[in-house]
């Protein structure tokens, strides 16, 4: 009999298919917001007019542009975006970017309703072994407008990095969810490909593990079985045709869907663990975690989950071939990184991974069960 709880998110609306500049719009009138701050890609603010035209679209209503969040979003980067929006005497944030604004969001969100004003007091807020502090609420809340699609705009967790000790921390809040997320393909054009195709395997990253969990369930495995099939179709049509909007599209559809199990109480497994490392100490690109560890832990982990992974080779369209296998073939075919040498990491970090990777909170939650680093370390040497 199946067991579980589904906690449906706080967030009000998608919005599919639609112009942002006039989605966002609609979204402060919704809202009866007056005073939106814009955290968005700098890229997108500096070399084209994609920003501006929101800029525009919201008149008096859009009092500041934040554009300097980095990769990983940095705790000091989450501090100057607070200061900035509580200047701004901020009462939404829009974000129009990738993940690290998206989760850069999330952050000033919990640290503008409990006054967090240092680096250091990042830690007040932070989770310790997944569990959230007591802490004020957000007030001021975020819409989304993903440009990169690792879809972390549909959930309630962000990740923060500790520049100091190099480490990826966790930030949970059910209300740091986004009110809304924009899903406009015409925008995410603009992103590079080797960005848009990588966090493409971030979502399929997320749908992977969670049909594979231990604790996957059928509400959870109908989002990420639809999510793959779209995902596994639409991004190689993406490599193929760069301005094929409907391929976007769907790769968008695809991570929303993705997210299912993760929202509804399905952990992630050891390519998520082991990529919050990669990343925050080695600042490898999170798309490029998942691309260079998933083959390696589905290979690891099927000596446990034969049954499972089945179902993930057939909705990518290759029905009784070995998972890992397919996902190898297919992340390779998008000329994806596929080893940890690609990505600049050697085996003499291997040690100092494994026992990172044991801190994170899906490490210990792997289909496989994990004892320790040196299991890791063999996930490790295979994807090398």
């Amino acid at each position: 009999m199946h067991r579980g709880r589904v906690v449906f998110g706080a967030m009000d609306e998608v919005v599919f298919g639609r112009p942002a500049r006039e989605a966002v719009v609609e979204q402060l009138d919704r809202l009866g917001a007056e005073r939106a701050f814009l955290m968005v890609s700098g890229t997108l603010n500096r070399e084209t007019d994609e920003i501006e035209k929101i800029r525009r679209a919201l008149g008096p209503r859009c009092v500041g542009i934040f554009d300097k969040m980095p990769a990983h979003t940095p705790r000091a980067a989450v501090i100057a975006a607070t200061e900035q929006a509580r200047d701004a005497k901020a009462d939404l944030i829009v974000t129009i970017g990738g993940g690290s604004i998206t989760d850069g969001a999330k952050a000033v969100q919990l640290c503008l309703a409990n006054d967090v004003t240092t680096s250091e007091g990042i830690d007040t807020i932070r989770t310790r072994g997944g569990v959230s502090p007591e802490m004020k609420p957000p007030v001021v809340r975020q819409i989304s407008v993903p440009t990169t699609i690792a879809g972390g705009e549909f959930s309630s967790i962000a990740g923060v990095t500790n520049e100091a000790k190099r480490q990826k921390e966790m930030l949970r809040h059910p209300l740091v969810m986004p009110r809304a997320t924009i899903l406009d393909p015409e925008l995410s054009v603009h992103t590079p490909a080797w960005l848009f195709l990588s966090t493409g395997i971030r979502a399929v990253d997320h749908c992977v593990e969670g049909i594979c969990s231990r604790e996957a369930h059928p509400y959870g495995d109908a989002q990420a079985l639809k999510g793959l099939e779209m995902l596994a179709a639409g991004l190689p049509r993406v490599k193929a045709d760069p301005k094929d909007i409907s391929a976007r599209m769907d790769c968008q559809i695809g991570t929303w869907l993705s997210t299912g199990p993760l929202a509804s109480g399905v952990p992630m497994g050891a390519s998520h663990g082991i990529g919050y490392v990669l990343g925050a100490e080695f600042d490898v690109p999170h798309g490029y975690t998942s691309c260079v560890m998933l083959p390696a832990v589905m290979r690891w982990n099927k000596r446990d989950n034969a049954d499972r992974q089945a179902l993930v080779a057939a909705a990518m369209g290759h029905p009784g071939k070995d998972a890992g296998d397919v996902l190898d073939r297919f992340i390779r075919d998008l000329g994806m990184p596929r080893s940890l040498q690609e990505v600049g990491v050697g085996p003499e970090h291997f040690d100092r991974i494994a026992a990172g990777a044991m801190r994170t909170p899906w490490v210990p939650r792997n289909p496989r069960k994990i004892d320790g680093p040196s299991q890791v370390r063999e996930i490790l040497v295979m994807a090398a």
